[in-house]
């Protein structure tokens, strides 16, 4: 338990970061399983709105520090190519 008033205040401050993050998290998964989801059905237009809608979200999430700045564009570039596969 904290005992001085730093100590209360930095637990406060942690635990509404972690709220913050876990939304931000989740949101992040949720647009790229959308997107996933539209590749592995074949829809080539809900593919492509869904990832106009994950792309921002990823990089975002890498600018907050959800994720590391190379894993969200290795994501962006890995759901891109598999979605101009379904063009090909």
């Amino acid at each position: 338990m904290a005992n001085t008033k730093s100590a209360k205040k930095a637990t406060r401050v942690s635990a509404r970061r972690e709220t913050i993050n876990k939304n931000r998290t989740s949101r992040v998964r949720s647009t790229v399983r959308k997107v996933e989801e539209a590749i592995t059905a074949g829809n080539k237009e809900a593919a492509v709105t869904a990832m106009k809608a994950a792309e921002p979200e990823l990089m975002r999430g890498a600018q907050k520090g959800i994720l590391h700045k190379n894993t969200a564009s290795r994501k962006i570039s890995r759901l891109t190519s598999r979605i101009r596969a379904l063009f090909a």
